[in-house]
């Protein structure tokens, strides 16, 4: 799909206010409200907009420690990295996993819990027994310096 400057506008501003009604999006974009929900609509049904999320305040639901947890592999196979995916893809504590390169472990991890015990708790009970892993590190988040769920449009291509 071809993007011309009021669709990256569009997408830039429902980046930052998912909830903003057509009329109010239209009329900071230019347009009217039908051709404006036509466009918002055709970049939803092309894909490049995946969804709409409410984006909650984790310290306010009792979850005051983030880690980043990094995981190292003992085989580098379909089976065992679909094995390992499966399993951590049903922790609710888990909110990323990625597969990663350049370091000596396989995935890392960012997940949120209560406190030291739950996180003792995931780490021994759950992500250890995971066939496979045999490395853990684990790194605490001290202070969140930038949290953003903005893509950056200007580096697109799309």
């Amino acid at each position: 799909m071809e993007l011309d400057r009021i669709d990256r506008q569009i997408l830039d501003i429902l980046q930052q206010e998912g909830r903003i009604a057509n009329q109010d999006l239209a009329d900071r974009v230019g347009l009217s409200p039908s051709p404006c929900l036509r466009r918002v609509r055709a970049l939803e049904d092309s894909g490049l907009i995946a969804g709409y999320r409410a984006l909650l305040d984790a310290r306010k639901l009792g979850l005051s420690l983030m880690a980043l947890v990094h995981i190292s592999m003992d085989q580098h196979t379909p089976e065992r990295f679909a094995n390992f995916e499966a399993s951590v893809r049903v922790l609710p504590e888990v909110l990323e996993c990625l597969l990663i390169t350049g370091q000596a472990a396989d995935y890392q991890l960012k997940l949120w819990v209560r406190d030291m015990d739950h996180f003792q708790s995931l780490l021994l009970g759950k992500l250890t027994r995971i066939a496979g892993v045999t490395g853990v590190h684990s790194s605490f988040v001290l202070q969140h310096v930038i949290s953003r769920t903005a893509l950056p449009l200007d580096a697109a291509q799309a």
